[in-house]
């Protein structure tokens, strides 16, 4: 099914909507998806695709015309040049936009293998490093990410831009509420027996070198500003810290960063580096 678009009518708004308005996305249950690699990922790792937006009558790659060809879709949609140019977030206008299906906020969707390893992001506020966060977690192997409290929408186009495709690999939830979290690690912790909680902090506690990384594993990550909440502080086995080099005038890592050296720290002594 095709439908076309000449006009800022409505199919248009709902299209600007799913790019600014997270309360909209959340009814709709769809995403904005830009961009070859993010496209290509989404469709590789099994997402739906509800729609396809593009000119009609511009000249489409090879890549494009397969896209079309090959995925289904409830709707493609066909844009006036203009209508393209206005939706894209890109200098040179996309060929193709995409509008995804989103999946379900249920800790089923987390990966539990034999030795997991997971992340726990409270209440991000910044769409870069919550992108950045899940393309170290694809990178580095995690289990999965948990999103706790009211932060940056885990599927602002921002987000998954950032992510550079990792989004779509990652398995990540939005917690409902910190009592489904604490809920969760309970259950965990009886399947799992040496399951260890370990969350940071800026101020000076255990040395990350110091801890063991290498058995079943939940990183709790604060919020950039404020750090942990006191919930998930309590529920951790310990706090660690990333020593600073002496006399620096650094008294932490950006929260991306940080998230990054503790996973690549737990990949290394799995690995047995």
């Amino acid at each position: 099914m095709e439908r076309r678009v000449y006009s800022k009518n409505a199919d248009f708004q709902k299209f600007q909507v799913l790019k600014t308005n997270r309360q909209k996305r959340r009814r709709y249950g769809e995403f904005f998806v830009e961009g070859v690699r993010n496209i290509n990922e989404a469709v590789g790792c099994g997402w739906e695709i509800a729609s396809f937006l593009y000119d009609p009558d511009a000249p489409l790659s090879g890549w494009a015309r397969e896209m079309l060809a090959s995925v289904k879709t409830a709707c493609n949609y066909l844009l006036a040049p203009a209508l393209m140019k206005e939706l894209s977030g890109k200098e040179d206008t996309s060929e193709l936009l995409a509008i995804a299906k989103m999946r379900p906020d249920d800790f089923s969707q987390l990966h539990v293998p034999e030795n997991p390893l997971w992340v726990l992001f409270d209440r991000p506020s910044n769409r870069g490093n919550l992108g950045t966060i899940l393309r170290s977690c694809d990178a580095l192997g995690a289990s999965g990410l948990i999103l706790t409290g009211h932060g940056v929408d885990l599927y602002d186009p921002e987000v998954v831009g950032a992510s550079m495709g990792s989004f779509f690999r990652v398995p990540a939830i939005r917690a409902a509420d910190n009592r489904s979290v604490l809920e969760f690690i309970e259950g965990m912790r009886a399947q799992y027996p040496g399951l260890r909680t370990v969350g940071t902090t800026a101020h000076k506690q255990s040395p990350l070198y110091g801890e063991d990384f290498t058995g079943p594993l939940l990183l709790m990550i604060g919020n950039e500003t404020d750090g942990l909440c006191y919930a998930f502080k309590n529920a951790c086995d310990t706090l660690c810290t990333i020593p600073m080099a002496e006399g620096c005038a650094a008294s932490s890592f950006n929260v991306a960063c940080a998230a990054t050296v503790l996973l690549y720290e737990a990949t290394r002594q799995r690995n047995g580096v």
